[in-house]
């Protein structure tokens, strides 16, 4: 008796460690579908897709894990987070000194970078950050693209910066002039100008260092931090990541 109680109690602890902290034998994931082609929501079937969406999960999948995924604002990820309204958050999200201060991040599982939109008639005219004095810059809240606007504007190298709630909102505003430019993420700018060739819109490339995107998880919730660094891992060793990467952009 003494022997199968132990053996019970070993597979009730080996359980245990398999499931996220308050999120039972699902991942509750967070996170803020305009930010194509990272997280979308398709408008014919109203399912969130994007590169993503498709690796959290295979992250799930991988801790045999029901995976749930719930759209909010941007603003409210990591305070729901926080909160433990999510076991996790997947956005896009750039891994930085201040969030990193109120959330775990997992490994990076993805290499950014920003670029300026400019409008089709401003070619030539505006060739990069140093070209926007005078210009407003349109960027969604709180990202990285406002970090760096903000930082232009304080410099005076930016007249100002108009925030927004997603990135089509800030593409929207300098198609209607209310805003000269955008900052975003550059595969984020391609995949826009992708799916809207119609638009007088272009990108500058590359302007800053290069940045990292990693799953945010709360900080009281170290096991399923280790889980899901194992699962990326493991993803990646069996090639899997490579397929989800593939679907999204290509062998860029």
């Amino acid at each position: 008796m003494k022997k199968l109680t132990a053996l019970v109690l070993s597979a009730l602890l080996l359980f245990s460690l398999s499931i996220p902290a308050w999120g039972g034998g699902t991942l509750k994931v967070g996170t803020e579908a305009g930010f194509m082609p990272f997280e979308y929501v398709d408008e014919k079937t109203g399912e969130l897709l994007g590169f993503d969406m498709d690796l959290i999960r295979a992250v799930g999948e991988t801790l045999g894990l029901k995976v749930e995924i719930d759209n909010i604002h941007w603003d409210g990820l990591i305070p729901a987070l926080l909160n433990k309204n999510y076991d996790a958050v997947i956005a896009g999200m750039t891994i930085t000194e201040e969030r990193a201060a109120s959330v775990n991040f997992s490994e990076p599982y993805f290499e950014s970078v920003l670029t300026i939109v400019i409008k089709d008639q401003d070619q030539g005219l505006i060739k990069g950050t140093e070209d926007l004095t005078g210009k407003i810059a349109a960027v969604q809240i709180n990202t990285t693209g406002d970090f760096e606007a903000t930082d232009l504007a304080e410099a005076g190298a930016l007249k100002s910066v108009a925030r927004f709630d997603t990135v089509p909102d800030s593409m929207q505003a300098v198609l209607v002039g209310a805003a000269d430019v955008i900052l975003v993420d550059l595969p984020v700018a391609k995949s826009y100008l992708a799916a809207n060739p119609g638009a007088p819109l272009q990108h500058l490339g590359p302007i800053t260092d290069n940045e990292f995107y990693g799953i945010a998880i709360h900080k009281q919730n170290p096991e399923l931090l280790e889980q899901i660094n194992s699962a990326l891992k493991q993803l990646q060793a069996d090639g899997t990541y490579d397929q989800i990467f593939d679907k999204w952009f290509g062998t860029e």
